[in-house]
């Protein structure tokens, strides 16, 4: 059951949905306390939590990094440059159930879902790459 509005939430999924880049808790703080600097750390922190557990975002959880939140909640992968840090949707088919399915088929287990990480260097941080040596 979806708990009720609040103000601070609204403000919070303002605040993300105008970020549109997968911020981190910490990042989505910083936003908000810039605009309203009455929000605490932890409000904006359990709100975040609150809200993806209700469905209204999305959490992202980074192997070996901070989690990130989505405001686009339509299942998709995502993609996190090892230089910078960045996290980007990555829209490929296929995805969700059919991706269950052929994992049940090769493991013989009941698949509950997935989730796909994919890493490398942003096109940011390939510009300022130095080419290899040869």
């Amino acid at each position: 059951m979806a708990s009720r509005q609040t103000v601070q939430s609204e403000i919070i999924v303002g605040a993300l949905e105008r970020m549109a880049n997968h911020p981190t808790a910490e990042e989505v703080y910083e936003a908000v306390r810039a605009e309203h600097p009455g929000i605490g750390r932890a409000t904006v922190f359990r709100v975040l939590g609150r809200l993806s557990d209700e469905g209204r975002i999305a959490r992202v959880r980074i192997n070996n990094g901070a989690d990130h939140f989505d405001h686009r909640t339509f299942e998709h992968h995502h993609v996190r440059c090892e230089r910078c840090g960045r996290v980007d949707d990555v829209l490929l088919e296929p995805r969700g159930r059919e991706v269950d399915e052929a994992a049940e088929r090769a493991s013989g287990w009941r698949i509950s879902g997935h989730t796909v990480q994919f890493d490398g260097v942003c096109p940011e941080c390939q510009k300022v790459q130095a080419p290899p040596a040869e």
